[in-house]
């Protein structure tokens, strides 16, 4: 079935890790790797809220 260019994206469900082989190491390496992931949407949102922003005021003149 054809999908139409008006739908959005379907999103997909994160499988969660399992953690119960993971060490206490690797586990911190893995929270790390967490956040920074986190760290970078938060960016990306950033910037795009800036963005947004900006052309908000562009077009309201």
């Amino acid at each position: 079935m054809a999908r139409d260019d008006d739908e959005p994206p379907v999103k997909r469900a994160a499988v969660p890790k399992d953690l119960t082989p993971l060490s206490v190491d690797e586990l911190q390496h893995y929270i790390a790797g967490l956040e920074a992931e986190i760290a970078r949407a938060r960016a990306a949102i950033s910037a795009k809220q800036s963005h947004r922003s900006g052309a908000e005021g562009l077009f309201k003149r």
